[in-house]
């Protein structure tokens, strides 16, 4: 059985040296950045954390509990999944560019791929609308997160910016904004306003690219 299992391993391994990733299972790929020749492993996790939302979603001690399975193992599978966020997150550029709503869900949508939860952050800018920093305003529940302008403000003028963009996910996957996503938009928009520091957009993120544009839609 011990060779049969390693030859699995070796096949794995040759193909993704050989440039064919494609052909390689996901259990095999899962079971290899475990440390593991069985991919037996790989499908456990999988059916317990399935692909995507179920494999973003992974905690060290979810995988802990599979014998086999320590500390250092469960990082390496964990690193390569944040790493698989920031790749899929990266612009090319050291300050990335915002002016439509596509550009805040390919900086945002990665790292808010299998969220559990409501992650609310503001996108401060430049005067050309580059990007100074994300600033992470709140993390909430299932279905809300609770926003306070004061926060979101306090950094964007400590960071100079001469707008933000809003951005936040929706767990359910569904991103239409909801009657209080629209009141907390208006009333960051007045903050905005006092401060002059514009509030560009309020973009909402769902699965796979779903996104909806306060701004598109008239709601600000």
């Amino acid at each position: 059985m011990a060779p049969r299992l390693m030859g699995r391993e070796l096949a794995a391994r040759d193909l993704l040296l050989d440039g064919r990733p494609d052909a390689v299972s996901d259990a095999a790929l899962v079971a290899l950045v475990l440390g593991e020749t069985d991919e037996e492993l790989g499908r456990t996790v999988l059916r317990e954390h399935p692909i995507p939302h179920g494999l973003w979603r992974v905690r060290a001690e979810d995988l802990c509990v599979h014998g086999g399975v320590g500390p250092a193992r469960a990082a390496s599978l964990l690193a390569c999944l944040e790493l698989g966020r920031r790749t899929a997150s990266w612009t090319g550029t050291g300050r990335p560019h915002i002016s439509t709503p596509e550009d805040v869900v390919r900086l945002c949508g990665p790292q808010f791929a299998g969220m559990d939860r409501e992650y609310f952050w503001a996108l401060a800018l430049t005067t050309k609308n580059q990007l100074i920093k994300t600033i992470e305003v709140s993390i909430g529940s299932l279905n809300a997160s609770i926003v306070h302008p004061r926060e979101l403000f306090k950094e964007a003028v400590r960071l100079s910016a001469a707008s933000v963009v809003v951005v936040h996910n929706h767990p359910s996957g569904d991103p239409t904004p909801s009657g209080a996503d629209t009141q907390l938009t208006r009333r960051l928009v007045r903050a905005g306003d006092v401060l002059g520091i514009e509030v560009l957009d309020h973009v909402v993120i769902g699965d796979g690219g779903a996104h909806a544009s306060m701004r598109e839609l008239g709601l600000m």
